[in-house]
């Protein structure tokens, strides 16, 4: 079982825990925005994540590339390696999204999860859903999608069903007993699932799956309207050194969580600093903005860009009266402007 007794709880880190919590509880008055506006909110964060979540084990997709991908998800054929990464992931966060009051968090909804995100992997189906039966490691990727070291050496592939049997269990007693915070169960759960790396492939990505899971099962219902994995690929060197660290001492008798545990922290305030930010903005909009701009602004979020023939076509506007439009939402910081000429295009700010 975990030793948990070696757990400091710092003076940042309940700072941070407070204000994520606060953030939690002050989610409901913010979450009455209009429902089309939450819908493109969480389209945004759930093409970030997967983006992110993939290109942090080594995927070289854009998050253009995976919001046409998920535009075609009904064909059900993908070319390469990473178009079937990143629709098997979509298609379990759907899942998640949808589905996870009713998904109890035992060993046979993590390995249905594990199917689930590899089903259009080809060179995965002799082991998806299936806990390894040969060695393996965590590998870390540079921005190129290329392997640049190994992070840690894993569990042996025989005691992984124990290990996991063992984790599981304690994650459901210690929600169950209420003794610790339920944001400290989940960083501790990531952790060490991530040292077990029960299966031979996938265990970034269900990590981040099963902790965004864990999340909405604890009450942060704001959790899929901004990317957590989006943070982690912003700081990924220090994603990979906080887990070495603390991976490292697990086997010791006082193991080190305070590495992994600041990092996680650190990077859930960052996700609501971020949604904050995201839900400040829409209400400007609300307030402010013209018809036709608000138009474009929210064709930007849903899309993640716009173009002016996007806008021509979106709005019925002259080409002209679009110049002034965009400009003007330039110079607010509603949009920013990439390319010049013909090749022009704007996102959010």
């Amino acid at each position: 079982m975990l030793r948990t007794d070696t757990l400091q709880i710092t003076p940042e880190i309940l700072s941070l825990i407070a204000r994520i919590d606060e953030f939690k509880g002050a989610w409901r008055a913010l979450g009455t925005l209009a429902p089309e506006r939450l819908s493109a909110l969480r389209r945004v964060a759930t093409i970030e994540s997967i983006g992110s979540s993939t290109r942090i084990e080594g995927s070289r997709l854009t998050d253009r590339e995976v919001e046409r991908l998920l535009s075609n998800l009904a064909i059900q054929s993908f070319g390469t390696r990473d178009e079937q990464e990143v629709a098997g992931y979509a298609e379990l966060m759907e899942l998640v999204f949808s589905s996870w009051q009713d998904i109890p968090f035992n060993e046979n909804h993590i390995k249905q999860f594990h199917q689930i995100l590899l089903r259009h992997s080809e060179k995965d189906v002799r082991h998806r859903g299936q806990y390894k039966t040969h060695s393996n490691s965590v590998a870390a990727f540079d921005e190129n999608g290329s392997q640049i070291g190994i992070v840690f050496e894993t569990t042996a592939p025989f005691d992984t069903p124990r290990r996991m049997t063992e984790l599981v269990l304690w994650v459901n007693n210690e929600q169950a007993k209420g003794h610790l915070h339920p944001l400290l169960i989940i960083a501790l759960f990531g952790v060490v699932f991530l040292e077990i790396h029960p299966f031979q492939d996938g265990n970034g990505r269900l990590s981040r799956v099963l902790t965004t899971l864990l999340l909405i099962q604890s009450g942060y219902a704001y959790v899929p309207y901004s990317s957590l994995e989006s943070v982690i690929e912003m700081n990924k060197e220090a994603y990979y050194l906080a887990l070495r660290q603390t991976q490292g001492t697990l086997s010791k008798d006082a193991p080190d969580w305070q590495p992994w545990l600041v990092f996680f922290l650190r990077s859930l305030a960052e996700q609501v600093r971020r949604l904050e930010k995201k839900v400040e903005r829409e209400k400007i909009v609300l307030a402010a903005l013209s018809e036709l701009s608000l138009q474009i602004v929210e064709f930007a979020r849903e899309h993640g860009r716009v173009t002016m023939m996007e806008a021509i076509r979106l709005t019925g506007a002259s080409r002209n009266t679009l110049k002034q439009h965009l400009r003007a939402l330039t110079e607010r910081q509603h949009l920013e402007q990439h390319g010049s000429g013909r090749g022009v295009w704007y996102r959010l700010k």
